[in-house]
């Protein structure tokens, strides 16, 4: 049975603003002339020109933060511990302790495209958008949220673009065992310069970060900066997610991928 292939994420680049001034990557490209050189180096008395076309090899030094590129946030990204729901919380894993099976797991799109930037989805509107599509949530399926930043990224105003998860939208997946999610925007809550405004007014830190902070409640991943999402059915698809194993690390680069059978059911 043949497979598509749906990429799910962005590029490692230089220059797309994908990220705050002092988070962004930098890549240094070295070609195969500069390569050649470097070739020279383990080989006494060679020469460029003993080279096939006087090449080298072709290689990147990166400097990167884990939350570069398409990324999976582990639960100690948002606090020390988790589940702590019933008072008695654990240590927070990191992403190397993330458990397999919850990165290979069928998906589930919820659009809220049309949600303005900066809102913050309630449970409300999950509830509402799984019964527009006509979904029960299982256990480990992964709740991939498209938005409109989606569509905005390579955008100056990237960042700042897309709704977020609140609390109670992020728990309420989370209370029927969901552990891995994922959006389009740059962050699963909403974008910092509206929620620095509503603090202004409100002084209320609990909305900073609040859906971020649900996994000191209950323990999950998620996904930021996705690609594609547009793209996808509403279910029938199967989402692969494994992070680069970082020691002891908040955040894993990931090449997210959705899986679709020709007949639609999941690989």
């Amino acid at each position: 049975m043949a497979r598509r292939f749906i990429d799910l994420s962005i590029y490692l680049e230089n220059d797309v603003i994908s990220d705050p001034p002092m988070m962004q990557p930098k890549i240094d490209y070295v070609r195969h002339d500069a390569g050649a050189e470097q070739v020279k180096l383990f080989f006494a008395g060679l020469e460029t020109d003993e080279l096939p076309d006087a090449e080298g090899w072709a290689v990147e030094f990166v400097e990167l933060c884990t939350h570069n590129g398409t990324h999976l946030d582990a639960p100690y990204h948002y606090h020390s511990t988790m589940n702590g729901k019933d008072g008695q919380p654990e240590r927070a894993i990191t992403i190397d302790e993330v458990p397999l099976e919850w990165c290979f797991q069928p998906g589930v799109k919820l659009d809220f495209r049309s949600k303005p930037d900066g809102y913050v989805v309630t449970a409300s509107d999950v509830a509402s958008e799984l019964d527009r599509i006509g979904h029960e949530l299982l256990p480990l399926e992964i709740v991939l949220v498209n938005t409109a930043a989606g569509t905005a990224y390579g955008q100056a105003d990237y960042v700042n673009r897309g709704c977020g998860m609140g609390y109670e939208a992020t728990m309420y997946l989370l209370e029927r065992g969901v552990r891995v999610t994922g959006t389009d925007a740059w962050s699963w809550d909403a974008p910092f310069s509206y929620t620095a405004e509503r603090y202004a007014e409100q002084r209320d830190a609990s909305i900073i970060w609040e859906g971020h902070k649900a996994g000191r409640d209950i323990g999950y991943c998620h996904l930021e900066k996705m690609h594609n999402l547009e793209t996808l059915p509403h279910s029938g698809f199967t989402v692969s997610c494994f992070p680069h194993k970082v020691r002891g690390g908040s955040a894993g680069w990931t090449r997210a991928v959705a899986i679709i059978e020709e007949d639609g059911t999941p690989a």
